[in-house]
């Protein structure tokens, strides 16, 4: 059986009263450079984005789960599943956690291995990727600790702050797990 509950987390889809949690995300600039996020999102543009969130991810091609540790507790981060491709089965794996003194404690790794099992064993897929700043050594640790391999760079990838930086790529095959 398929659960995306863990020791200590589980995911969840969001929920119109992540609207706060999710505006927060999207407009922490500090996070910008691994989410790919070039300007600030507005409370409205986030609602209408949770409003549409109920849609299968065979419909949007994405999906995002909210990481959060009990009932009583708001969501730490957001963990996605985004560009899936159901004929070639295969999806990129995109995570974030908020605040920094919430990194550290195992929720990224607890909630990765989750969604890991989730995409290979219930949607089938074949392969995962992950596209991480070449000096993003966190996220690194995070996705090799779970058989991701770096398949290549891409250089010059990213402008941040006035320079160029390099984006490497990670693959995860369902055969090596």
């Amino acid at each position: 059986m398929i659960t995306l509950k863990g020791e200590n987390i589980y995911l969840r889809a969001l929920e119109p009263n992540d609207l706060e949690f999710v505006y927060a995300m999207e407009n922490d600039q500090s996070i910008w450079e691994v989410s790919n996020t070039q300007t600030p999102y507005s409370r409205f543009l986030v609602k209408q984005y949770l409003e549409n969130a109920h849609q299968d991810i065979y419909e949007a091609k994405q999906l995002r789960l909210a990481i959060c540790q009990d009932e009583d507790f708001p969501a730490l981060g957001l963990i996605d599943l985004f560009e899936f491709d159901p004929k070639n089965n295969r999806a990129g794996v995109g995570i974030v956690i908020q605040g920094t003194a919430n990194r550290k404690q195992n929720i990224g790794s607890e909630a990765l291995e989750l969604l890991i099992r989730y995409a290979f064993y219930h949607l089938n897929l074949h392969q995962l990727y992950a596209n991480i700043g070449a000096e993003n050594e966190a996220s690194i640790a995070l996705f090799t600790k779970f058989g991701f391999e770096k398949i290549g760079t891409k250089k010059d990838w990213t402008f941040v702050n006035g320079v160029y930086k390099d984006e490497a790529i990670f693959q995860l095959l369902s055969k090596n797990i």
